[in-house]
């Protein structure tokens, strides 16, 4: 699928917390931005890598996004070069907006989220308010100091819960999952340990997880070769059973977009012309998955022994 890409100025870097930095990104001549929805997220080109960060400010703010970067030491890179190098009145590379994390209508809602991960829910939970829909929200971090946001969910006037470690221990996710309404859906986004709490607890059909790395999954068996025909290209591939789609896409010097190749932000999506995939990425749901119209080649295979794709 193509992408758009927008070069956009750093206008303002802000500290929300202990190690979280909030960055206002806007446009170099002051030209409104693509539009976004709650749950959206960028790829940001930063120190020589390509990370997704969830849009936290207010979509109706037209003229800048604003992203939450939580210093990480043992990330790779970026988080690394947004606190140390990165400074208003540089410019980098960005995505237009992209949601694999969609806000539905609903009646109520509960938010679950854990460190960073308030990011998409604090833009969710804004709009849910200016909906006038039921929501809670339930907020866990290390301690007071290191969550981020917490003046401005307060002005919200909410069902707010915050639970820092330090002083409650762990998040009592018993409670806000208890008897959930069928109009209720339940939007979590944190550590993997939390989202697999959560899935413990929540209907698979009202729950909605964004995650930050893919959960590790044990598959038995081998993979099969495969072959892959790019159709706009006009060339026919083998993908071996010790490579990926998108590694046989790259090595014939084709052009693919790609970031995370964990299967959980969306970048590498392709259209699917013919064939069956074999989906395993992190973002699709099950109706999607059935429909067949596009897959994560990051990580995604071959069901039906070929496949025809928009590349």
């Amino acid at each position: 699928m193509s992408e758009k890409s927008l070069r956009l100025l750093v206008h303002r870097m802000t500290w929300e917390a202990d190690g979280v930095l909030s960055v206002d990104l806007v446009h170099p001549d002051g030209k409104p931005l693509p539009g976004w929805t709650p749950g959206a997220h960028l790829d940001v080109h930063v120190g020589g890598h390509v990370r997704q960060y969830s849009l936290c400010g207010d979509p109706r703010e037209v003229g800048s996004y604003r992203i939450g970067v939580l210093n990480e030491p043992a990330s790779r890179g970026g988080s690394r070069h947004v606190h140390t190098a990165l400074r208003p009145g540089q410019q980098v590379t960005v995505s237009e907006p992209r949601n694999h994390f969609t806000l539905e209508d609903a009646d109520g809602y509960v938010f679950v989220a854990g460190g960073i991960g308030i990011t998409p829910l604090l833009a969710m939970a804004r709009e849910a308010a200016r909906r006038g829909a039921r929501w809670r929200l339930v907020y866990g971090g290390r301690n007071r100091d290191s969550m981020a946001f917490t003046g401005e969910l307060a002005a919200l006037d909410g069902d707010i819960t915050l639970v820092p470690q330090d002083e409650r221990g762990h998040i009592d996710l018993d409670a806000p999952l208890a008897e959930l309404s069928e109009a209720t859906l339940v939007y979590a986004c944190g550590p993997e340990p939390l989202l697999a709490a959560v899935a413990e607890r929540c209907p698979e059909d009202r729950l909605r997880l964004e995650r930050f790395a893919a959960p590790v999954v044990e598959r038995a068996g081998d993979d099969g070769a495969f072959e892959v025909e790019c159709r706009s290209s006009g060339v026919t591939l083998t993908v071996g059973a010790d490579t990926t789609i998108l590694d046989a896409v790259e090595s014939a010097g084709l052009s693919a977009p790609s970031s995370c190749r964990d299967g959980i932000c969306g970048s590498c999506e392709t259209r699917v012309l013919d064939g069956t995939p074999d989906h395993r990425d992190f973002l699709l749901s099950e109706t999607e998955r059935a429909a067949n119209a596009s897959m994560m080649i990051c990580v995604s295979r071959c069901a039906s022994g070929r496949l025809v794709l928009d590349l």
